[in-house]
């Protein structure tokens, strides 16, 4: 068993004077985190390095699957503590964590040393050099290989401890959840908008989340599929206020009163009003959207440019420029995708129309939507009174 994980980030090392104020961040989500699996850990910053210490018995691939969701980590080392620090120790402690972490024996390998504490009484370079003659001595079957090795063994000489791993196993990278502001997600039960939450949220973005739900047009299995992504992207982004909005009586309306090709986009303008709404509520300061351009009708940049004319907010599209293939296999990586084709249809797919407008006239669809005048802005705010939020990600 492990008795420390090494941190390892990469934006966040070049953030000049305000580093310290993201790496807290990532500390602070660290400890989050790990509060959701049983075991005592410290959490420390050391030097411009972050250790997770183990303090009791605890869950290894429980531990690994937690900092693996975490943004703001680009690797995450398992480390062994090296209790005895004179040379002797070193190599006793090296040739050990060899024989229990390689079952195979036959690989090219180079020891790296790392001396934070400039008192020790050999070079790094002194240290690699017995540090490597002990391990091949031990595995005859070793090869030393400076260039490029199959395995690099490090060794840090610190002050307080010694560390040595040779494991790195990748995280998500970009930045800790938090540093950037919050922003609200229109979350649909497709494959897109999961993605593009993930995306903004990896920027560092806290996001919220709002739902159309059509009912009895859509199931409760369509309202449990969009929980469901919702809690998988809550790994990664932590805690998501969830809002579900019944929109059943306004989507009715449109299509009641409006011509049925500008269905879709009028349909959108009003989920863009209600999410902004909510957004300015919620201390938002931007809309995220799972919209690619091309990929259909309401997503040409005409569809697009008369959506976004019912929002005043910025609204995020991170998916902007991919393909559909580029989100689907973005969407399996983030573990989104299996839930995402689930067949249980949400309220845009239910009443798409047959024919719709790829080049809307934005004056057009405006005049159409005077044709909902009478009752449309009284219909806004019954829908806002009906929003049900759940907070997803809390006991994750």
């Amino acid at each position: 068993m492990f008795q420390a994980y090494l941190i390892k980030y990469a934006e966040i090392g070049v953030k000049g004077k305000n580093r310290y104020v993201f790496e807290d961040a990532l500390v602070t989500q660290i400890r989050s985190n790990l509060r959701r699996i049983e075991g005592e850990f410290k959490v420390s910053k050391i030097n411009g390095r972050i250790f997770v210490h183990t303090l009791s018995e605890y869950n290894y691939d429980e531990m690994i699957d937690i900092l693996t969701h975490i943004f703001g980590i680009i690797a995450v080392c398992p480390v062994q503590v090296i209790q005895n620090h004179t040379i002797e120790g070193i190599n006793e402690a090296a040739v050990a964590y060899v024989r229990d972490n390689y079952e195979d024996k036959s690989f090219s390998f180079k020891v790296d040393t790392r001396r934070p504490n400039k008192a020790y009484p050999l070079t790094s370079m002194e240290v690699d050099a017995r540090v490597g003659e002990a391990v091949l001595t031990a595995f005859p079957s070793l090869r030393v290989d400076v260039h490029n090795p199959e395995v690099l063994i490090h060794i840090e000489l610190r002050k307080e401890d010694i560390y040595i791993y040779s494991k790195e196993i990748k995280g998500p990278g970009g930045m800790p959840v938090g540093t950037n502001g919050k922003a609200m997600l229109l979350l649909s039960g497709g494959i897109d908008s999961p993605v593009a939450g993930y995306m903004i949220a990896k920027r560092g973005v806290h996001i919220d989340a709002v739902y159309f739900n059509a009912p009895p047009y859509t199931s409760e299995r369509a309202k449990q599929k969009v929980i469901d992504l919702a809690k998988i992207v809550s790994r990664y982004a932590g805690i998501i206020y969830l809002h579900i909005i019944n929109f059943t009586d306004i989507q009715l309306y449109i299509y009641e009163k409006c011509p049925h090709d500008e269905l879709t986009i009028i349909m959108r303008r009003y989920m863009m009003k209600i999410a902004q709404a909510i957004a300015e509520k919620n201390d938002c300061l931007g809309l995220i959207t799972g919209e690619s351009i091309g990929q259909v009708a309401s997503q040409t940049m005409k569809s697009l440019f008369a959506t976004d004319d019912a929002a005043t907010m910025p609204v995020y599209r991170p998916l902007i420029g991919f393909d559909k293939q580029e989100i689907i296999d973005l969407s399996k990586q983030i573990g989104t995708y299996e839930t995402s084709i689930l067949p249980y249809e949400d309220c845009c797919t239910i009443f798409v129309a047959k024919h719709p407008v790829t080049k809307p006239n934005l004056n057009i669809i405006k005049k159409s939507e005077l044709n909902l005048s009478e009752k449309i802005d009284s219909m806004v705010e019954e829908a806002l009174a009906t929003d049900e939020v759940l907070i997803i990600g809390k006991d994750y």
